[in-house]
């Protein structure tokens, strides 16, 4: 799979002596003319796209699937294909680490239109967490805004935003 990006947060300015963790994760992208399947989240008032960790053990595929499921209620998911991988270090704000090195996994795939329910965990729901279909580019539009002028702003947004604009560039 293609590299698309290696991110380091402006907070690391080296490695030497840190406690890292290491996570995978797998997000799915999904696209419907110039809709994409993105989540909102309330507390962080941005858009990103469906997915997260992969358990130990779990294919990357299976937690893919996993994780669309359950965050976006999504069905009949289909047409699996490698996009790229997303690496980034970002603090961690834990005991057990200094530093997290996440691997994203990227995928297109196609999913029915209509959505059933989704499955949140307690943490999604406090977060205001919907699933929605949504013009990229007003979504990229909302996240850049977010980015530059919002006290919410997540640490994932940077991340999220980029996929975005590779997405439409190469999928639109």
């Amino acid at each position: 799979m293609r590299q698309l990006k290696t991110s380091i947060h402006p907070d690391i300015n080296h490695l030497d002596h840190k406690a890292i963790i290491q996570r995978k994760a797998a997000r799915a992208i999904v696209v419907n003319g110039e809709k994409i399947l993105l989540l909102y989240t309330q507390r962080y008032h941005d858009y990103s796209i469906p997915g997260g960790g992969i358990d130990d053990g779990e294919d990357i595929i299976a937690g893919l699937v996993r994780e669309l499921t359950e965050e976006t209620g999504a069905r009949n998911i289909r047409s699996i294909k490698p996009f790229g991988i997303y690496e980034e270090f970002r603090p961690w704000y834990k005991p057990e680490a200094d530093v997290i090195h996440m691997h994203s996994y990227c995928y297109t795939c196609k999913v029915d239109l209509d959505l059933g329910k989704p499955s949140y965990e307690d943490y999604e729901i406090k977060n205001g967490m919907t699933a929605m279909w949504v013009n990229i580019h007003k979504a990229i539009e909302h996240n850049e805004k977010t980015m530059t002028s919002s006290p919410k702003k997540g640490m994932s947004i940077e991340r999220e935003t980029y996929l975005l604009h590779l997405i439409a560039k190469e999928m639109m």
